[in-house]
């Protein structure tokens, strides 16, 4: 990376050793490693994002927060207001969108004809989740953030319908995105056996899987019947794979570099939150909810 790690602040003093690792400072309390940076990461529980946020934004220091920005919508929109006041970069952890097999995907659309249905998968089995939120923030705002990317905007409707096994709220979740001419759905799964996360397209021009881990695709192409795709008509497009949290970090600093402030990504971000909470709604109130 075209930047100099200089330290890094962590309230388990275990992580000393860390730092003695890489020979960079350590500090229990993250205000002491802020007069000497320029840019921060912020990678701690999601409950605590906008505090320590906040403090480095008031700092004047570059952000990049991992996901979710907040854990309510208000927060959200109060960091970017303060990171546009404050004349800072601000970037948000969404990493799937430096995926490479999510951009092979975006630009597959372009051409897939009229969408019918997409899925998105995000499930593995999670045997220490976090403690502050459930698997809709959790994993959720992957898929959110997700959808936003690729289909350029929110949905006009949704239901979400969620499970748990123990005294948490959501360890499961399946929702249903209404965007008028088509339908998304979401799964979300701290219980399931597999690690998975993956898509399905479905379109009038063509079908489109891809495994957003293995970062592969392929693709199903119709027979004469117009919309009807044969199993075995398929190709399996070629994707150079890279590292998404490693592109997500060289595309901070780069906005660092050039002076990026807040890009539009970041008020999507806030839309993330915020469909986290109507997710929750739902499936607290078992009904369908306007977006």
């Amino acid at each position: 990376m075209p930047c100099e790690l200089v330290g890094l602040a962590d309230i388990d003093i275990t992580k000393r050793e860390l730092a003695k690792l890489y020979g960079i400072r350590y500090y229990k309390d993250f205000r002491n490693l802020l007069p000497i940076v320029d840019a921060v990461t912020v990678a701690t529980p999601a409950s605590t994002h906008y505090q320590i946020a906040a403090d480095c934004l008031l700092a004047g220091k570059h952000l990049l927060v991992e996901k979710p920005l907040a854990l309510n919508s208000h927060n959200a929109q109060e960091l970017v207001k303060l990171a546009k006041q404050c004349n800072l970069v601000l970037e948000v952890g969404h990493q799937y969108r430096t995926n490479p097999a999510v951009l092979r995907l975006k630009q597959e659309l372009e051409n897939a004809g009229n969408i019918q249905y997409v899925t998105l998968r995000y499930a593995n089995l999670n045997s220490h989740p976090p403690s502050d939120c459930g698997v809709i923030f959790d994993y959720g705002s992957h898929l959110f953030d997700l959808a936003i990317f690729l289909l350029g905007r929110t949905p006009e409707k949704m239901y979400c319908r969620k499970n748990h096994l123990s005294s948490r709220s959501d360890e499961s979740a399946l929702i249903l995105l209404d965007y008028g001419g088509f339908i998304v759905y979401l799964e979300l799964s701290w219980l399931h056996p597999l690690k998975r996360r993956d898509a399905w397209v479905i379109a009038s021009k063509s079908s489109i899987y891809v495994d957003f881990l293995q970062q592969t695709m392929r693709k199903y192409t119709p027979e004469n019947e117009p919309g009807r795709v044969a199993s075995d008509l398929h190709v399996d497009i070629q994707i150079e794979k890279r590292e998404p949290l490693k592109e997500k970090l060289r595309h901070f600093i780069e906005c660092v570099e050039h002076d990026r402030i807040v890009e539009d990504h970041v008020e999507e971000a806030c839309q993330v939150v915020r469909l986290c909470e109507l997710a929750l709604q739902s499936g607290e109130n078992g009904c369908e909810i306007a977006v």
